[in-house]
Formats: C-alpha cells, sequence, structure tokens
C-alpha cells in the first residue's frame, strides 16, 4: 500500500496498514523555520536554503530528504506568487516589515521574533461599502501561481504519495477581517452587514476563479484542498452561531460546492480552537476534513468529537498536543500524549496523524522525533 492509497483509504473512513502520517503536506501541519533547521541538524541531513511557504508565520517547506526519512504520505503542492509580486522586506524602526498583496502590512521584531504580526489594514479607514469597492483585489488567475502546480503534483504522484493544494489566500473571513482591521471588523459583524456580505462575496468569487483554473489543470492530480477560516479562540467563539449562519455558512456552502463541482476532491478545512458549536454547520457547508482538532480548547475533547462527528468528518491533526506537551514536555510526555490521541481518533479510520498546528520554533527535535516514534509505535492498525 502506498501513501495515497493509505490517505485514501483514512479519507473514506476505512483502516488502512496504518494511520496516515503528515508533517509539511498542508500549510497548518507544518514547522517553523528556526524549529526546522534544528530538526535536520538532529537528523544528519546537510544545510539547506529553507523555503518559507508563509511569510507572516515564518513556516518551512519540508524538504523532500526529511519527508523521506519520516515517511510522510502527503505532499503539498504550492501555488507561486503573482507576477510581479514578491515579498520585499523593509526595516521600519527596530522591525522588519513588509505589506503583502491585499495591501496589509507585516513586521516582526528584528530582535527576538519568530512571527510577523498585521499592522497596517487598508481598508480600515473604510466607512461604506462604496469604500470597500474601490479597493484592489489581486488577479486570481494571475499565471504566477500556477506555473510550477502540475509539475509539484506529478513529483508526488510519482512517489505514491497523496496530494493537498493550498489556495492563494488565507480563508474568506480572514482576509476580510486583515484587511479591515479586528475592530471594524467586529463592528461591521453587528453593524454594517452589507460590506461584510459583499466583501466575503468577493472573496468567495477570488477563490472560485483560482480553484476553478488549478483544478482544471491539475487534472486527477489532487486528493485534498486546503481552506480555513480561525472562528474559535481557546474558550469559546469569536463570533456567535447565528452570525455565522447568516453571514459565513453560506458563503462557504457555495465555495465548497463549486470546489466539489470541479474535481472529485475532499475539503481541508482549518479552524482553531473550541469551534464545536459550529461542526454541524461545517458538515453541512462541505466541511469533509477538520484540522487542527485543538484538544487543549474547551469542548474539544477527542473520543467525544470522535463518537459524534466520526462518521461525517476526517480529523487531520490531533496528534499531539502542542500546545501544553510538545514544546515544554518531555520524550515521554509527548509519548503519552500520542497513544492517547491516536486511542481516541485511530479506530474505523478518519484519522490523519499531524502535530495539533505547526510545530512552533520552541520545539526541541527531541520531541519531534518521540511524537514520530509514538506514532510508528501506536499508529498501526
Amino acid at each position: 500500500m502506498d501513501s495515497r492509497e493509505r490517505v485514501r483509504q483514512a479519507l473514506d473512513h476505512k483502516e488502512a496498514d496504518r494511520v496516515p502520517f503528515d508533517l509539511g503536506g498542508t500549510g497548518l501541519t507544518t514547522i517553523h523555520v528556526d524549529g526546522y533547521r534544528r530538526l535536520r541538524d538532529y537528523l544528519g541531513l546537510p544545510p539547506v536554503q529553507v523555503q518559507i511557504m508563509a511569510q507572516a508565520e515564518q513556516l518551512a517547506v519540508v524538504d523532500e530528504d526529511v519527508a523521506r526519512r519520516l515517511d510522510t504520505d502527503v505532499r503539498l503542492l504550492l501555488p507561486g506568487l503573482a507576477h510581479g509580486f514578491e515579498y520585499v522586506v523593509r526595516a521600519e524602526g527596530e522591525y522588519d516589515a513588509y505589506t503583502d498583496e491585499w495591501g496589509i502590512g507585516w513586521r516582526k521584531p528584528q530582535v527576538g521574533g519568530f512571527y510577523y504580526d498585521m499592522y497596517r489594514h487598508p481598508l480600515s479607514g473604510a466607512q461604506s461599502l462604496s469604500d470597500v469597492k474601490a479597493h484592489h483585489f489581486p488577479d486570481p488567475l494571475d499565471p504566477g501561481r500556477f506555473a510550477t502546480l502540475r509539475e509539484q503534483a506529478e513529483a508526488a504522484r510519482a512517489k505514491g504519495k497523496a496530494t493537498a493544494l493550498a489556495g492563494p489566500c488565507a480563508g474568506v473571513l480572514e482576509v476580510y477581517s486583515w484587511m479591515r482591521g479586528y475592530e471594524g471588523f467586529y463592528i461591521d459583524l453587528a453593524a454594517n452587514q452589507e460590506m461584510v456580505g459583499y466583501a466575503l462575496d468577493q472573496m468567495v468569487d477570488f477563490k472560485c476563479a483560482y480553484w476553478e483554473k488549478a483544478l482544471a489543470e491539475l487534472d486527477g492530480l489532487v486528493d485534498v484542498v486546503i481552506e480555513a477560516d480561525d472562528m474559535a479562540g481557546q474558550q469559546s467563539l469569536l463570533l456567535s452561531p447565528r452570525t455565522y449562519r447568516k453571514l459565513i455558512k453560506p458563503r462557504h456552502h457555495r465555495l465548497f460546492d463549486f470546489i466539489k463541482a470541479q474535481a472529485p476532491v475532499r475539503v481541508f478545512f482549518h479552524s482553531c480552537g473550541a469551534v464545536v458549536p459550529l461542526i454541524p454547520d461545517l458538515i453541512e457547508a462541505g466541511v469533509d476534513i477538520l484540522n487542527p482538532v485543538q484538544k487543549s480548547a474547551t469542548g474539544m475533547d477527542l473520543t467525544s468529537l470522535k463518537r459524534e462527528f466520526g462518521r461525517d468528518l476526517v480529523f487531520w491533526g490531533g496528534g499531539v498536543d502542542t500546545q501544553r506537551v510538545l514544546g515544554d514536555g518531555t520524550p515521554e510526555e509527548v509519548r503519552q500524549d500520542v497513544k492517547a490521541n491516536v486511542e481516541a481518533l485511530a479506530p474505523g479510520g478518519g484519522f490523519v496523524f499531524a502535530a495539533i498546528h505547526d510545530i512552533q520554533p520552541n520545539v526541541p527535535p527531541e520531541n519531534v522525533m518521540a511524537m514520530w516514534e509514538a506514532w510508528r509505535e501506536f499508529g498501526a492498525y
């Protein structure tokens, strides 16, 4: 059984020879560049020029030698940048800063900084719908986004790997909130829903154009498409279920239906935190796969999630608690956490092992390997 067969068995809620393993197969299941360099050194692999897949989060593209060493089952298909756009990092006082193609400003402390945070929001001063309509959206069909996708997909398929295709940007809700700024965004949800609806429709149109072209060019070579919208915090949702059902769910439904009409793919959806009150809605909207399965958040007990939603959802993540165990625990504590999580999520298939969100820079390579070794020990069916 090759990796693609193994993953497809999991996606069909069937038990394969073992639970599939993912590190670097999506931008939500990879590793910070600092941790990645330490992991390569720990594995005795040569230094490389690490490719960054997500500028703000400083996430590494996992190289093929690491993927082979860890026997990962999924390969990420990563769109390129639009022609004429590049990340130009400039110095601004004590920060390194850049502006993305949406006009959002990001900066990272030059000393001791691990990530870029937003600090400029191009729609923060918008007063009316006409102000949003006047904002320039990037071109979803820019040829630069598609230039190497087929080459990546064919290489993955030649290795017998499952493929996960990334989108051109973050989620429809996320990108609008970033352009608007959080204060204005949450006010809009209550007081300016027409503007929110228009902006979300524009985002869905942008994504649909991208997915239509990408899936046509990768005809038959994609297993999973990746979407995301963070809608929960540690203890509760970031917006009410009523607001989700009125403003966002119809847009998610339209987007996911459109994607599935283009190709026989599964929709991977990422939302951190205590998202359990929205899980039935996400299933109705067309989500097939939930990530990161944040067990440390309120209500996100893995055994309960598997019992209540395991017939409808594949859990991709949930393998080890990055918040409380992977970074600060001992290798034995990591092993025990992995054991408990696999026992909760693996029965009957419907589980792809990955850390709960990206592995952070504080995680020692010994713990990464303890996670991997525990997956090998407990992940066999």
